[in-house]
């Protein structure tokens, strides 16, 4: 009897099991497919800008089709990224933005048609393509071990996990820490990228369990079990929208001081770390996982910081400050500025978004061209001399 009562249970949750991952891997195609086209999109933007730019077309950034793509693709693929938390567990849902870092990186290779040679191609892009392919693996194991934990987004379920006492004491843990980074960045001026970045990762890691929270209880009420009506939902949507706008002017500050290679590699890192251990408190992603299975998911999420941090690698420092032509000073470009159209954005030393590639590999007709310094004798006391002149250039220089 005992025998069959055992093979009766296990029939039962062979089901179960097998609803868990299907759901996993609805969210995780989810989350790949949103990645992916939001670096389409952000690339795509940032192509608009950069021709608008270099060429004489009077037009503004927003009154361009390929902008407002990229704008559709945008949205497109943060609902994307959206609906996944309702399907999958936090826990790994979070590490698949690796996806559009490999993403960017290859757009940014196919988008740059400059002349290479065999070796200096081997030489620049085999970090990428090494990164890519450790990145793609860690997304494998993720994907495969990843947590199977499933309950129901009620408002009931949201409000017991809310006052359970492990998330209580990490959300103890989380404000004092979040206060004394904050009192180092601005009593103390410690910029560092470290610190920054952590500020973001500790919002980011409330803003993925109110968007899980979020999703999951729409999903519900789609089903037919209405959840609007719980004061929970309207908390967490709040705490959600507030968290994103202050962990957006937190990576606003950090891409004014660093390299946006940088913020991708490290903020990854950092913010996926912190939103995986506030997902394992909160909606107990690891229950009744074993040891193996967390193993083989913290081997994944290891190879996936390495790829990442090799795609990133590759890039060049940016140069602090170089002498350059200024928009207004291009042809055709003078009366843009008379009319008070705008031209978003300046070319800079590196983008804040977009291909994770310097500008320095950009097209000839895109990079801003230096003015040399020459030094002039001065002529009589009376006629002023300016201190440089601005050299032509041929494209063999």
């Amino acid at each position: 009897m005992e025998g069959g009562n055992g093979a009766n249970l296990q029939l039962q949750q062979l089901p179960l099991a097998t609803a868990a991952v299907s759901e996993n891997l609805i969210g995780a195609l989810l989350a790949i497919f949103g990645h992916l086209v939001i670096s389409i999109a952000l690339n795509l933007q940032k192509y608009t800008h950069i021709r608008l730019a270099g060429s004489k077309d009077p037009r503004a950034y927003f009154r361009t089709k390929t902008w407002w793509c990229g704008l559709f693709l945008l949205v497109l693929g943060e609902l994307g990224v959206f609906s996944s938390y309702a399907f999958a567990p936090l826990s790994l849902i979070v590490p698949l933005s690796a996806v559009s870092v490999i993403a960017s990186a290859i757009i940014g290779i196919i988008f740059i048609k400059e002349k290479w040679k065999p070796k200096d191609f081997l030489r620049r892009y085999v970090l990428s393509f090494v990164g890519c392919g450790l990145a793609i693996v860690g997304t494998y194991l993720l994907i495969t071990f990843g947590p199977n934990s499933h309950e129901k987004m009620t408002g009931e379920n949201i409000t017991r996990h809310l006052v359970s006492w492990p998330f209580l004491l990490y959300m103890l843990v989380e404000i004092i820490l979040f206060c004394l980074l904050l009192y180092f960045y601005k009593e103390k001026n410690a910029n560092y990228i470290v610190v920054i970045l952590l500020l973001v990762a500790l919002l980011g890691s409330m803003t993925v369990v109110t968007v899980k929270a979020v999703a999951g209880m729409l999903v519900v009420s789609i089903q037919g079990n209405l959840q609007l009506d719980y004061p929970i939902f309207y908390i967490m949507l709040v705490c959600m929208v507030a968290t994103a706008i202050f962990q957006a002017t937190f990576l606003s500050q950090a891409s004014q001081l660093y390299d946006s290679s940088q913020i991708a590699s490290i903020g990854y890192i950092l913010s996926t770390t912190v939103a995986i251990t506030a997902g394992a408190t909160f909606y107990l992603d690891f229950t009744g996982e074993d040891v193996l299975h967390i193993c083989m998911f913290a081997l994944g999420c290891l190879i996936a910081f390495l790829g990442v941090f090799l795609i990133t690698r590759n890039r060049k420092k940016s140069i602090p400050f170089e002498p350059y032509i200024s928009m207004d000073a291009m042809p055709g470009m003078q009366n843009m500025h008379d009319k008070g159209i705008a031209v978003q954005p300046d070319l800079k030393a590196s983008f804040s978004y977009g291909a994770l590639e310097n500008n320095d590999n950009m097209p000839e007709i895109y990079t801003p061209a230096t003015l040399p310094i020459v030094q002039e004798q001065h002529g009589s006391k009376g006629v002023s001399v300016p201190p440089y002149r601005v050299l032509e250039h041929s494209k063999k220089e």
